[in-house]
C-alpha cells in the first residue's frame, strides 16, 4: 500500500467514525433500539459478505454440476438444470464437455473443442453436410485417437467437426450405440456396457 492509500483509508475511517458518532449523538434517547438496529444491519452486512464469498459452493448445492459415475461399465449422468445430460470425456487426452444428444447421428465437435483435442482445424476439409434445427452446416470427418470416460476407453473413434456456430460438442448415437443399455431413470441417464 502506498502512502496515498493509507491516507485514503485513514480519511474514510475518520469520516465513518464521525458519521457513527453523530448518529448516536442524535439518537441518544433511544440508544437501545438504535444499537439493536445497528447489530441487525451488521449481521446483514456480514451475511452478504459470506454469501458472496461462498457463492461457488452455494451455486453447486442449488444447481449441482454434472458428475460422472463410472464403475463396472456403468455411467450415471444427472439431468442438468437446463434439462440436458452432459458428459465430460477425455478426447485425445483433453477434457471435452459434451451434450448427450440422441438426435445427433455422430460425435460432433465444435472447432474450439477440436483444437483442444489436438486437431488442426485449418487443415480440415469440410465436405460433409449436416442438417440441424438451425439449417444446413458443413462438417469435416475426423478420427479421434482415444475417447476416455472414466475407465471406459475407445480408440479410433469417428467424429465430425462442425464448421458452423455450435455452442457445445454433441455426443451422438454412433457413440451411444457402443453401450448395451441407454436408459433414463428418475432424472438420471444411465449408460451401461
Amino acid at each position: 500500500m502506498s502512502e496515498f492509500d493509507y491516507a485514503r483509508v485513514f480519511y474514510l475511517v475518520l469520516l465513518g467514525s464521525a458519521v457513527v458518532l453523530w448518529f448516536f449523538a442524535q439518537n441518544r434517547n433511544s440508544l437501545g433500539k438504535i444499537t439493536q438496529q445497528a447489530i441487525i444491519w451488521a449481521l446483514i452486512f456480514v451475511g452478504v459478505i459470506a454469501a458472496v464469498g461462498l457463492w461457488g459452493d452455494i451455486r453447486n448445492t442449488v444447481m449441482p454440476g454434472q458428475a460422472v459415475v463410472a464403475e463396472d461399465g456403468r455411467i450415471e449422468l444427472p439431468r442438468a438444470a437446463d434439462g440436458h445430460y452432459y458428459l465430460t470425456a477425455d478426447v485425445n487426452g483433453a477434457p471435452i464437455r459434451f451434450v448427450v444428444d440422441t438426435g445427433a447421428s455422430q460425435i460432433v465437435l465444435t472447432k474450439a473443442d477440436a483444437e483442444t483435442a489436438g486437431l488442426a482445424t485449418e487443415d480440415l476439409s469440410f465436405v460433409g453436410r449436416a442438417f440441424t434445427a438451425n439449417g444446413e452446416v458443413r462438417t469435416a470427418p475426423v478420427r479421434l485417437e482415444r475417447v476416455e470416460v472414466g475407465p471406459l476407453v475407445d480408440e479410433d473413434v469417428r467424429a465430425v467437426v462442425n464448421e458452423g456456430e455450435l455452442d457445445q460438442s454433441l455426443l451422438g448415437m454412433e457413440y451411444l450405440q457402443r453401450f448395451t443399455s441407454v436408459e433414463i431413470t428418475n432424472g438420471t441417464l444411465v449408460l451401461t456396457r
